[in-house]
């Protein structure tokens, strides 16, 4: 079982990676600034998974904690939704968000690279991520500035894909965008779900909830932008993605 906690992660890196060299490539030949935030947070998500893979197999030391925290506990989210905020926003609204966003990250990484660690809590029996970012960090009140950034992330990201879906759905075009973003949505909110059931102390459930997020992303992705071959009928304006 302790193997599989290793593995899990490392795989849930991969795929992460694997969707971000896709996201990177559709912005090269679209130029379009959501697939590009998109991108850097599937990098973060796959930083986040290989420092828990990293840890399972050989224990945490302070750089790959400070980057999985800062990566994947801290900023993923809001990268993702900042993708969304480019998407469905105007973009003068989209321009400071980032602007902000920008700002905040810089301080979200000087204060978690500041931070003192607490020693015998890196050399704890410590299997989930709630636990590790409860008690590791234990000066500068870093962990107060992680909900602000999951919360402006998640209600973007999943916010802005039941949105769009639920415009597709109503004006009944384009099914695959439909499915397309419910499975981004469903995605989403996957390891806010395996941290729940974490606290309640269950083994590897935040391991197995990102595997299954990033896994969800890569397929909403793929199905909202491959149409279906069902006659569907193309909409006038902005489309996801």
């Amino acid at each position: 079982m302790q193997t599989l906690f290793v593995v899990i992660p490392f795989v849930s890196s991969l795929i992460s990676f694997i969707f971000a060299g896709l996201l990177f490539r559709r912005y090269l030949t679209r130029r379009r600034a959501h697939l590009l935030l998109w991108g850097i947070g599937m990098v973060m998500y796959g930083i986040g998974g290989f420092c828990e893979g990293y840890y399972g197999a050989f224990g945490w030391n302070p750089l790959i904690f400070r980057l999985w925290y800062l990566f994947g506990a801290m900023l993923v989210a809001a990268w993702l939704g900042q993708g969304t905020a480019y998407l469905l926003m105007k973009r003068k609204w989209a321009y400071a968000l980032m602007a902000i966003l920008g700002l905040a990250s810089l301080y979200g990484a000087y204060r978690v690279f500041g931070a003192q660690l607490d020693p015998a809590a890196m050399g704890g029996s410590l299997h989930t991520g709630s636990e590790l970012s409860g008690k590791a960090i234990v000066s500068g009140g870093v962990r107060t500035l992680t909900p602000f950034f999951n919360l402006y992330g998640t209600l973007l990201l999943v916010g802005g894909a039941i949105y769009s879906a639920w415009i597709f759905w109503r004006k009944r075009i384009l099914l695959h965008r439909v499915i397309g973003n419910v499975l981004i949505a469903a995605g989403a909110l996957m390891p806010a779900f395996g941290g729940s059931f974490s606290r309640l102390g269950i083994s590897g459930a935040l391991y197995i909830s990102e595997l299954l997020g990033a896994i969800l992303l890569f397929a909403g992705f793929l199905r909202a932008t491959t149409p279906m071959q069902s006659g569907e009928r193309a909409t006038p304006g902005r489309q996801l993605p």
